[in-house]
């Protein structure tokens, strides 16, 4: 099992925590970001400014049993269609039964921003977010042991 980042829009106290927890567990960490990122970690993938090329890069090197941290819907999906796990910087833990439903809202929700419409964007990150990554990544380690 080898925890996999999807670097390019993950809050620096994401992979703080996910390194720590690697350390703890004893588990390789993959970071995954295009060249406009300076990312320092042991194993680390740079990939061009293309739009989806980390997704694709991700996807190229998880494997069943390996958790990706994304905030990418559609990543999460096809993550979990590989058997590995899936969890959001929030610390919201993707599940098969329900990212049908996701990937739904998602498609509302851009529908709706290209009819002229406006969405909410993320919350600022508190205190409480960290937490509950930090909690709910052991949990997902856990279940994927």
């Amino acid at each position: 099992m080898k925890v996999i980042i999807d670097a390019d829009a993950c809050p620096k106290g994401v992979l703080s925590i996910a390194q720590n927890t690697c350390l703890e567990y004893g588990l390789e960490l993959w970071t995954v970001a295009n060249f406009n990122h300076n990312i320092r970690s042991e194993h680390h993938i740079t990939v061009g400014n293309s739009s989806q090329e980390a997704d694709i890069e991700i996807m190229n090197i998880t494997k069943s049993g390996d958790i990706v941290v994304t905030q990418d819907w559609g990543l999460a999906a096809m993550v979990l269609a590989k058997g590995a796990g899936a969890i959001s910087p929030t610390g919201r833990i993707f599940q098969a039964a329900t990212i049908d439903f996701l990937l739904e809202e998602r498609e509302i929700k851009a529908k709706h921003r290209r009819t002229g419409g406006r969405t909410k964007g993320p919350q600022k990150r508190k205190l409480l977010d960290d937490l509950q990554f930090r909690r709910e990544l052991v949990r997902l380690i856990d279940e994927m042991s």
